[in-house]
């Protein structure tokens, strides 16, 4: 039985594409003999013909890959575009070594190991690494006495 016409008509009223009409197979003879507007108009009332629901694009992938990301994966030399300061910004590392740094000058301050001129001395160096590397090495080291 063809039911071309039935289901192009059909279409222009439920708004959608002739291949989301969907017919009750139990009631094809009274959609066949619908030939109008208003006689489709009323197999759609009475739920003889429908619309199939929109197929969605799923989110599940996208989920799982965001979930994966905020674990700190999906950052693999494979997954880079771009240069190496897009992945690892040169001004975070620089603040968070120099932060270190000035902790860790404060912290000799704090216990006696460093002169409050010596405090001033390193604080115009900071940023050169070597020097309170130098007192951190000489620092942890066991004392010979």
């Amino acid at each position: 039985m063809k039911l071309d016409a039935q289901r192009r008509v059909a279409a222009s009223l439920l708004g959608c594409g002739p291949q989301r009409v969907r017919f009750d197979p139990a009631r094809l003879h009274d959609i066949k003999e619908a030939i109008t507007k208003s006689d489709m108009r009323l197999l759609i009332s009475d739920g003889i013909v429908t619309a199939h629901p929109i197929k969605g694009v799923s989110r599940v992938r996208a989920r799982k890959t965001r979930a994966q990301k905020r674990k700190g994966l999906r950052r693999g030399d494979g997954s880079r575009k771009g240069t190496a300061s897009a992945a690892n910004d040169s001004k975070r590392a620089w603040m968070t070594k120099i932060r270190g740094q000035r902790a860790f000058l404060l912290e000799l301050k704090e216990k006696g190991l460093v002169s409050l001129f010596l405090v001033h001395e390193y604080q115009s160096l900071i940023g050169f690494l070597v020097v309170l590397l130098a007192f951190r090495r000489a620092s942890c080291r066991p004392s010979r006495r």
